[in-house]
């Protein structure tokens, strides 16, 4: 027999219709272990709170919004990291890093927005005339290395909440190792995490589902 009065369990049911628990999350919580009840009591007598992280990203208009800081890694140190942390550098990007054009900085700060390509429509969707849209916004080009950056700090998770499979880095392009100029891009894919690179000419054409990175402004480290 339940120690519970029945005017107990009518108001935890009122409770937790009122509160739109989901079907599938009443039974979830019938089936939580001992530790996890612990935590709900914690919480409700008031000996633990909970904190949510902050959103690493903020998104206005159509365009994504966030900060990331170099630390001076060079293009194949920054290989070494990201394969070391399972994410996968395609060959084109690889040789893009290990160009002398390649150039990293250390301690800046790049507040970077991201215009996302359904603020183009399919014929407007193009490098040079995203590249117009920056400018007026008075957006400028950001280092290669913003590409690494980017991926270092999200998850391919974050990248699908912010509504992209791409983040296309819009830095002054790179010639890969078959002299094609190329940009370094941040990409999700089932197979895993991916640094690669694609085409950057002029008349380029890119999906909907593309993001374009650009600096709002930078913060360099005082001399």
């Amino acid at each position: 027999m339940s120690s519970y009065s029945e005017g107990q369990t009518h108001q935890l049911m009122e409770s937790l219709q009122d509160n739109k628990w989901p079907a599938g999350d009443i039974t979830k919580l019938g089936q939580a272990k001992p530790e996890q009840h612990q935590g709900i009591r914690d919480v409700l007598n008031g000996q633990a709170v909970i904190t949510y992280p902050d959103c690493v990203w903020r998104e206005q208009d159509g365009v994504s919004y966030f900060s990331v800081t170099s630390d001076g890694k060079t293009g194949p140190e920054w290989i070494v990291h990201l394969e070391a942390k399972g994410d996968r550098v395609s060959d084109y990007a690889k040789s893009l890093l290990c160009s002398s054009n390649f150039q990293p900085t250390s301690g800046v700060t790049y507040n970077i927005a991201v215009l996302q390509g359904k603020l183009f429509n399919d014929r407007n969707r193009i490098t040079k005339k995203i590249l117009k849209s920056a400018k007026e916004r008075q957006l400028t080009t950001p280092n290669a290395e913003v590409a690494c950056l980017i991926r270092d700090k999200f998850t391919d998770q974050e990248i699908e909440a912010m509504g992209l499979v791409w983040i296309i880095t819009m830095h002054e392009s790179i010639k890969d190792s078959d002299g094609d100029p190329r940009l370094l891009c941040v990409n999700r894919f089932s197979d895993g995490r991916w640094l690669s690179a694609l085409y950057g000419n002029p008349d380029h054409g890119w999906n909907r589902d593309y993001g374009f990175a650009f600096v709002a402004s930078q913060v360099s480290p005082q001399s």
